[in-house]
C-alpha cells in the first residue's frame, strides 16, 4: 500500500434533527430511497462533524466538504448558517456546497446570503439532470451559472452516463466554470453492457477541461463490492480525466451501509499507489484544496 498521503474527503453529508429549523426529508423514517432502496441503517438522530472525524481519524483525513443534505428545508440558506456555527468547533475545516435552485427566480439572490459565509464554495442542484435530460436551456440557470463562475463556485453536478453529452454542452457553454461530476455519474447498474455505454460517455465529458471527475460513492450500487469489482470503474476516471482532475469522497455515512471508513479509503490509496507521488497528492487532496477553496 501507498505512502498514507493527506485526504480532503470531498463528499460528506452532515445531519442534525436537534434544528427544527431543517429538514432532511431522505432521512424520515418511511422514506425509501428511490435507488438504493432502504437506508434505515443510517437513519440516526444525528451525524456532525466530530461523528465523522471519530470514524476518519485513522485515515489522514485534513478537511471535508459537506455536500448539499437538508433536502426540504423551508431556506436551504439555513443549512449553511448551521455549518458555519458548526465549523467553530470543528477538530477540521469544513467547506460547503450548498443547496440552490438555480433555475429559480430568486437564485441569485440566494446564492449571494450563501456567500456570506467564507466556507460556501459550491452548490448541487438536484433539478440539474432532469434539465439536461429534457435537453432544456434554462435562461435563469444560465445566469446563476455565470454568477458562479465569475465567483468561482463550483458546480457538484449529478449526471448519469445518458446525460453526459448535455453535460459537456453545458460545460462548453461555460467554460469558466468549475464543474465536478458526482459520485462517478453514480452508475446505476453494474453490467458489461451499462459499463461500456459509462465508460464512452465518462471519456467524452472528460474532454471538457472545466470538469472534474469525484471519484465517490463507488459502493452505492455495489453494495457487496470487492476491489476487483470497483477496480475498472476508478481506472476508467483516472485514465480519461487523469490526476490533475480527479478528487475523492466518502460520501459518508451514506456509504457506511456497505463497509467501513478506512476499507474504502485505503482502496483508493491502492488504485493510485502506482502514479507518482505529486499525483497521488492531487488526487488526495490538492486539487480539492484548489477547488474548494481549502
Amino acid at each position: 500500500m501507498s505512502k498514507q498521503f493527506p485526504i480532503i474527503d470531498t463528499h460528506v453529508h452532515f445531519y442534525d434533527f436537534i434544528h427544527p429549523e431543517l429538514k432532511w426529508v431522505w432521512l424520515e423514517r418511511d422514506f425509501i430511497h428511490p435507488i438504493i432502496g432502504n437506508i434505515n441503517a443510517i437513519k440516526a438522530v444525528q451525524y456532525v462533524v466530530q461523528d465523522f472525524r471519530a470514524e476518519s481519524r485513522f485515515a489522514g483525513v485534513e478537511g471535508v466538504v459537506h455536500v448539499q443534505a437538508a433536502i426540504g428545508s423551508p431556506d436551504p440558506v439555513t443549512e449553511t448558517v448551521w455549518l458555519t456555527e458548526m465549523n467553530k468547533k470543528s477538530p477540521i475545516p469544513i467547506r460547503i456546497v450548498a443547496d440552490c435552485a438555480l433555475g429559480s427566480s430568486n437564485a441569485i439572490s440566494q446564492l449571494e446570503r450563501h456567500a456570506q459565509s467564507k466556507l460556501f464554495v459550491g452548490v448541487r442542484d438536484f433539478q440539474a439532470e432532469p434539465m439536461l435530460a429534457n435537453k432544456e436551456i434554462n435562461p435563469n440557470y444560465e445566469a446563476s451559472l455565470k454568477w458562479m463562475a465569475k465567483k468561482k463556485i463550483v458546480f457538484d453536478l449529478d449526471c448519469e452516463w445518458m446525460n453526459m453529452g448535455q453535460a459537456r454542452k453545458l460545460a462548453q457553454r461555460h467554460p469558466d466554470l468549475s464543474i465536478v461530476l458526482e459520485h462517478i455519474g453514480f452508475p446505476r447498474k453494474r453490467t458489461d453492457a451499462y459499463f461500456r455505454n459509462w465508460e464512452k460517455a465518462v471519456k467524452d465529458l472528460a474532454k471538457a477541461e472545466n470538469v472534474t471527475m469525484k471519484i465517490s460513492g463507488v459502493a452505492m450500487t455495489d453494495p457487496y463490492f470487492t476491489k476487483k469489482s470497483l477496480k475498472p470503474w476508478v481506472e476508467t476516471c483516472l485514465k480519461a480525466f487523469g490526476p490533475d482532475r480527479c478528487v475523492i469522497g466518502s460520501n459518508w455515512p451514506v456509504d457506511r451501509l456497505y463497509s467501513s471508513y478506512d476499507v474504502i479509503v485505503n482502496l483508493y490509496r491502492e488504485y493510485i499507489e502506482k502514479l507518482s507521488t505529486s499525483e497521488q497528492n492531487k488526487i488526495l487532496n490538492k486539487n480539492a484544496a484548489k477547488l474548494y477553496k481549502f
